[in-house]
């Protein structure tokens, strides 16, 4: 292992200006006028990979396509093979304004690489594309078969994804999935994620008049869009925090005192964490920690409003609709289309008769939960633990990965989820970032792991019976 870690040390140089490269391609999936870039990313993806070694792919899928690279060959089968999964779209970039450097040239500032996607998620999977290539070019033996499956929907839902498994169910049967689409609390507090909130998107819509209206001439005699909407909105929450929805949290696991314990152990001061926001106090349902209500409770958020006149000035009208983009944030055991069932229920039951009420679904996805005491979860704390000098914490993420629970239900595996971003990473934010740091010892983490997965597939083959004489 010795020529793996001197390659990855004697080679970062190359590797940051590779992802560099990587980076600059504005693969916003969410915007079709970036589907040429999407493209463009996805072949220098395979390029790169084949550069390396692997065995590489361009998919076509009904969306934007899959890249799969792999170690892989005919009549392979002594090995355990797994599955990493990473996506190089992004996040649009937009505010621009915001941004100190423009999002798709990256900028260095001592150890960390500023850009939109660093982060989320090209720097995480290129950490174990370059550890991989770490072992094919000195030669030396990896333990394990590995296919990376990289897509370009992640950002919109994985919307393709699932039936491309379904096609490639049998290619790409594995031990386990690794993801690196996470994060830790610090570089010096590495950690295992074993749970994600799923999340459920739909869309609230509110007609009244068939047109905008004079607010002189008409007002008084129409219920408002924006005004019912408003209150319809209002009647989602109590002042405690908690949903006012009925049902919303009858199927909500709650937190076992182990995980409690858990989650307090993890370096997180409610002060600090408050003066990161910039917000002037915090906010959450009473009762549960911040740690807790960001990663272990479930949510309701509004993403955004619209209605009416938006320019400079003003202008005097009822508008004829409005609307209000939500998500909710989901927990153990909650299912998407239960909760957006309910919330269409309560809104039917809540909203006056004057206005005409919408509820159109968006993307969804199932929360995942996965036992840390597994054999394949505690190889990797152990593989976490070595790359980065420090005992790692469990943890669960408050953010979603839709394929993961397709992976479960396709594969029939578990994913470890082993993050590389930091708190202050501001992925889906202006002014993205990755850290240098963790770059590298995601490298090495990602080098230690194959090693430890192997040990355990090991432990777990039968043993041969001794031939009776």
């Amino acid at each position: 292992m010795q020529n793996v870690f001197e390659y990855l040390g004697g080679h970062e140089q190359r590797f940051i200006e590779e992802l560099c490269e990587y980076i600059r391609f504005p693969s916003v999936s969410a915007q079709p006028s970036h589907a040429r870039d999407v493209s463009s990313c996805a072949k220098w993806l395979v390029d790169h990979c084949s550069s390396m070694g692997l065995k590489s792919e361009l998919c076509a899928t009904s969306g934007n396509p899959v890249v799969l690279a792999t170690t892989l060959k005919a009549g392979a089968g002594t090995k355990p093979h797994f599955l990493v999964y990473g996506h190089y779209d992004v996040q649009p970039a937009e505010p621009f304004d915001l941004w100190t450097s423009p999002p798709f040239e990256p900028r260095l500032e001592g150890r960390k690489l500023f850009a939109r996607g660093a982060s989320d998620n090209k720097g995480q999977n290129f950490a174990h594309l370059k550890a991989v290539e770490a072992y094919l070019k000195t030669g030396t033996e990896l333990p394990c078969e590995l296919t990376f499956l990289i897509e370009g929907e992640e950002e919109v839902g994985s919307v393709s994804l699932a039936s491309f498994l379904s096609q490639r169910k049998k290619s790409l049967q594995c031990e386990a999935v690794v993801i690196s689409d996470t994060g830790i609390p610090g570089k010096k507090c590495p950690a295992l994620t074993y749970a994600l909130r799923g999340i459920a998107a739909f869309e609230i819509i509110v007609r009244g008049p068939g047109r905008d209206l004079h607010s002189g001439i008409f007002g008084g005699s129409v219920d408002n869009p924006a005004m019912v909407l408003s209150q319809l909105l209002a009647q989602l929450r109590d002042a405690r925090g908690r949903i006012r929805i009925p049902g919303f949290y009858d199927d909500v696991v709650p937190l076992t005192s182990f995980e409690r314990k858990e989650l307090a152990r993890l370096p997180f001061k409610d002060r600090d964490y408050q003066r990161f926001l910039g917000v002037p106090a915090l906010f959450g349902e009473k009762g549960y920690t911040p740690m807790e209500q960001r990663t272990s409770r479930p949510t309701l958020e509004i993403n955004g409003l619209t209605s009416g006149y938006q320019g400079d000035g003003s202008k005097t009208i009822i508008p004829a609709w409005a609307r209000a983009k939500v998500t909710c944030r989901l927990v153990p055991d909650q299912h998407p289309e239960k909760v957006i069932k309910a919330v269409r229920a309560y809104l039917k039951k809540i909203c006056p008769p004057t206005v005409r009420l919408e509820v159109a679904s968006g993307h969804g996805a199932e929360p995942y939960y996965t036992s840390p005491a597994g054999a394949y979860a505690q190889a990797a704390l152990k593989a976490v633990g070595q790359a980065f000098g420090r005992e790692p914490l469990l943890m669960r993420e408050g953010g979603s990965i839709p394929i993961v629970t397709e992976f479960r239900k396709t594969l029939g595996v578990d994913t470890l989820l082993v993050g590389l971003g930091l708190p202050d990473d501001n992925a889906h934010s202006p002014n993205e970032k990755f850290d240098l740091d963790c770059f590298s010892s995601g490298m090495r983490m990602g080098a230690m792991l194959w090693q430890e997965l192997r040990g355990v597939f090991d432990a777990r083959k039968p043993k041969r019976r001794l031939a009776r004489r």
